[in-house]
């Protein structure tokens, strides 16, 4: 699945080929969208933006379109009248005099009313973005201290998107390196550098990891989220178990957290 990185750069691109620009049709593969279609004819998109894993398309009219793409999904963009020669089933097409924004095989598509989006039953239990610019180390240090989150170990808080929207995998991974902390870890058990240092990281890999056009090559990862361009995110854990650690040397060993996989250096994380 996608993590924040990857998410927002996806809504960057479509917002480009698309935002400011009137629908001069629409199209929903959802019998309970179909009432939809005729009313977003001639409004004006007015925003593309993740909140974690999930992506808000804004109309002018007061109406949201709420797309998570889980494990299969994928937005395409075409020029006006093209559709790409594909196998994927087709969910959602917003076409403007110029461009065509295409959802493939995802289900979990609605459309909202904008100012009742807070009630979503997905979007009301995320936590803030990670990559939101808004929040900062003391947010991030303040929802550590919270008593909800607390006592639980960082292995599966990470990943918890009610804790932070936007971390997945690969990140949590490279987020306990930078803070050289071990899974088993909870806040409580921190000492204040230690809690300040992985509230520094939490938003400091994710932003790096955005920042970059993608992910140098690696094992596991879809090729979309991928580039070999030289200011690509390279992993010094993730995917890198039995290579030596790049600050001290030692084996990167690979675990099973949460049914997940996570990388650590054992000699560099306690």
């Amino acid at each position: 699945m996608p993590e924040g990185p990857e998410i927002r750069r996806a809504a960057d691109r479509l917002a480009e080929a698309v935002v400011g620009d009137r629908l001069v049709s629409a199209w929903f593969g959802f019998p309970g969208l179909k009432r939809f279609e005729e009313g977003l004819v001639g409004r004006v998109i007015e925003s593309i933006a993740p909140h974690g894993k999930a992506l808000l398309t804004r109309f002018d009219n007061g109406w949201t379109l709420y797309s998570h793409n889980q494990l299969y999904g994928v937005w395409r963009i075409t020029k006006a009248g093209q559709r790409p020669d594909t196998t994927r089933s087709l969910r959602v097409a917003l076409e403007t005099g110029r461009s065509a924004i295409l959802l493939y095989s995802a289900s979990d598509v609605a459309m909202w009313r904008s100012d009742e989006l807070d009630a979503h039953p997905f979007l009301s239990r995320l936590g803030p973005d990670v990559l939101d610019p808004r929040i900062d180390e003391a947010a991030v240090a303040a929802r550590l201290r919270d008593p909800r989150f607390f006592g639980r170990s960082l292995g599966g808080l990470l990943l918890d998107q009610g804790f932070l929207a936007g971390m997945g995998n690969y990140l949590r991974s490279e987020v306990l390196f930078a803070a050289r902390l071990l899974p088993r870890r909870r806040p409580r058990d921190l000492d204040p550098g230690e809690l300040a240092a992985l509230a520094r990281e939490l938003l400091a890999v994710p932003r790096r990891s955005y920042a970059t056009r993608g992910i140098a090559p690696a094992g596991g990862m879809q090729a979309n989220y991928l580039t070999d361009t030289p200011d690509a995110f390279r992993f010094l854990v993730f995917d890198r178990e039995g290579e030596p650690c790049p600050a001290c040397g030692a084996q990167i060993r690979r675990l099973e957290v949460g049914s997940r996989r996570l990388y650590l250096c054992p000699g560099c994380q306690r």
